[in-house]
């Protein structure tokens, strides 16, 4: 259940698997969603609400300190892409995609409350992808992400997509074991969407400023959005592109290539304290 709404997640599914909370699974760990304790009915105090949020999170952060791992022995940038609805996320995604599957190794785990047509357009792509389909639920969580990743491993010394959601208000509060969120915002939004949202743009390491290609029709100032966004989070980066167009997705191109190198010197300086420790232990 959300933190921030109270949303019931009990339905949520992964392609060829029944709903979530009725499957059997080979975690040793405790469901992260406990359903009966989460209530936020009315006549639940104030400090056992407070007591109950911090239970979700931090069960959900131990799931996710295990997805980072299994990304980190991997060597794999994994991405945590959030925006709200109709920003152009997934095709976003696939020009992306279609850029980089020659060269690096990709995969994509979708989450959506129902479908599987977005898993469908990026496996049309070539890459492959992965449907989470939360039900009532409006966000994932590192759970949910634990077990995609038990089917869809992830790409060794490449990078792992995570579309989230279309919600700029839950998503804020979870891990999911990601090396960063990168936040989607279109020109076809306000341009103060960083003020009415600030949770997720304070949680973001980038934002991305999409269709471009229509700010001659649209009232959108790009420079704006980057000061409000940059009020919630100094340390923002920003990129303006089209997804159409191409504009800007060389820029986009570099971010992601700059760290996936560093997420793979990361691993080597693993295993090089590794292999030193295993020598020190042989004298």
């Amino acid at each position: 259940m959300c933190t921030t709404c109270g949303c019931a997640s009990g339905e949520t599914s992964i392609e060829g698997e029944v709903p979530h909370e009725h499957h059997h699974h080979e975690h040793t760990h405790d469901h992260v969603h406990d359903h009966a304790r989460h209530s936020h009915a009315p006549g639940v105090s104030e400090a056992r609400r407070v007591a109950i949020e911090e239970d979700i999170l931090a069960r959900n952060n131990a799931y996710a300190a295990e997805n980072r791992q299994r990304f980190a022995e991997t060597a794999t940038l994994a991405l945590n892409l959030v925006s709200s609805p109709g920003s152009g996320k997934t095709t976003l995604l696939v020009r992306t995609l279609s850029e980089l599957k020659e060269n690096t190794p990709t995969a994509v785990i979708e989450g959506d409350q129902e479908t599987s047509s977005d898993a469908e357009r990026i496996r049309a792509v070539g890459v492959p992808a992965l449907q989470i389909n939360t039900g009532k639920g409006c966000h994932l969580d590192a759970h949910m992400v634990g077990h995609a990743l038990d089917k869809l491993p992830p790409p060794e010394g490449g990078i792992l997509f995570i579309e989230n959601v279309g919600n700029l208000v839950c998503p804020a509060a979870f891990d999911l074991g990601e090396a960063a969120k990168v936040v989607i915002l279109s020109v076809t939004e306000g341009v103060d969407k960083p003020l009415k949202y600030p949770d997720m743009f304070h949680a973001a390491r980038l934002m991305l400023i999409n269709k471009a290609d229509l700010l001659p029709y649209v009232d959108f100032d790009p420079a704006a959005a980057i000061a409000y966004a940059r009020r919630v989070n100094p340390d923002l980066q920003a990129i303006t592109l089209s997804a159409t167009t191409g504009e800007g997705i060389a820029d986009w191109l570099d971010w992601l290539k700059i760290r996936l190198v560093g997420v793979k010197n990361a691993r080597i300086r693993q295993l090089e304290a590794q292999l030193a420790a295993l020598r020190s232990g042989d004298r």
